[in-house]
């Protein structure tokens, strides 16, 4: 895998939703997100915030995605 970029929180957000996540709850500063078949995640939207390559690895991992999967879905319409 090549460099991970480093992400807005909407841009996150959108790709869960492609991948059939969808937002649950927001609280404060986080959006809290699940699928039907149970994973879920917490996207922090802290203001001027970016997700950064590590915590983007961690989001991945706990929706049990390889990361260049993940990222497959940045371009994808």
């Amino acid at each position: 895998m090549g460099k991970i970029p480093v992400l807005k929180p909407h841009e996150v957000v959108m790709i869960l939703e492609r991948l059939g996540f969808y937002v649950v709850r927001r609280k404060g500063s986080h959006k809290q997100i699940r699928r039907a078949d149970g994973r879920g995640m917490t996207v922090p939207f802290h203001q001027g915030c970016d997700i950064s390559p590590i915590l983007l690895r961690k989001i991945a991992k706990d929706i049990q995605m390889d990361i260049s999967d993940l990222l497959s879905y940045i371009t994808k319409a």
